[in-house]
């Protein structure tokens, strides 16, 4: 199986000294990739096209964060590829989904190359549709995304989308919108469509939700007041998401989102409701 290593420079915690022992190990059990030196969406949809082109399975590991292994997601054609996913970013929540706690451990993974069936979301906004594996957030949720520092996320780390959040605290926006479902309706301040358990790092928002299913769940803020988020982040943080009075759940396949709110899909801005998301089983095999 031919082999592609995509490598962000600008992920939040990319080091040289890091990308070569990865390299040294992979090749040690003749792994050998071709790299892609890649920094914008634009430039790995390009290195995708030549993967796709290739016509024979392959294997994609992509040192970066989610929002680089996002992009790889969306730029290669469904059911073809092998993914695998080095932790160089800000957050790493896939990672931390799949349950890998170091790059070593990672490149452990991929060279025992056991593999799960990966099932992405699907975003439709008006004029592109857009793929996602951890989470879609609407409402205050993307707004607070849309606004973090780009620097602030390489130095800052978590504490960019901090700021961001406290901004959005000071500049509040208690507009409310409606997310449909074959299940029922729900008015929300703030939606999180989740294919994943986690939510920024190792907090468990969703329990129960994967990538490799088939449906996903809606975390759904009713309450448009900052006193309603304070309370959430408490019991986000506590590990109480479950029981918290705040939240709200929906499980289903197929949401359409009405209103025209801030959208973020696996840690980046992507755009203004309104939007419909579905589900695409079995998009490709991911290494975990």
């Amino acid at each position: 199986m031919k082999t592609y290593l995509f490598v962000n420079p600008s992920s939040g915690s990319h080091t040289e000294q890091r990308l070569q022992f990865v390299l040294e190990r992979l090749r040690s059990r003749s792994v050998i990739p071709e790299i892609f030196q890649v920094r914008t969406p634009i430039e790995i949809s390009g290195y995708c096209d030549v993967i796709n082109k290739e016509g024979e399975p392959h294997l994609v590991i992509v040192a970066g964060g989610d929002g680089t292994f996002n992009a790889v997601v969306n730029g290669l054609d469904t059911g073809t590829a092998t993914l695998a996913v080095l932790p160089f970013g800000t957050s790493n929540v896939l990672a931390a989904e799949l349950g890998i706690t170091s790059i070593g451990d990672a490149v452990e993974r991929i060279i025992a190359g056991k593999t799960l069936s990966l099932s992405v979301g699907v975003l439709e906004l008006e004029e592109r549709s857009l793929r996602f594996v951890l989470m879609a957030g609407i409402g205050l949720d993307g707004a607070v995304v849309r606004d973090v520092w780009p620097l602030g996320k390489k130095f800052l780390r978590q504490g960019a989308y901090a700021l961001s959040a406290l901004k959005r605290a000071v500049v509040w926006d208690s507009r409310v919108f409606e997310v449909r479902t074959p299940e029922g309706d729900i008015t929300c301040h703030t939606a999180i469509i989740c294919n994943s358990s986690r939510y920024g790092g190792n907090f468990i928002l969703s329990p129960g939700s994967n990538p490799f299913t088939q449906g996903l769940s809606a975390v759904c803020i009713t309450g448009n007041t900052r006193s309603t988020y304070l309370s959430s982040v408490q019991d986000l943080l506590r590990g109480k998401t479950e029981s918290s009075r705040n939240l709200t759940r929906i499980h289903s396949s197929n949401f359409e989102i009405r209103g025209e709110h801030p959208i973020q899909i696996d840690g980046d801005f992507v755009g203004y409701g309104p939007a419909r998301i579905s589900v695409c089983v079995d998009f490709a095999k991911i290494i975990v």
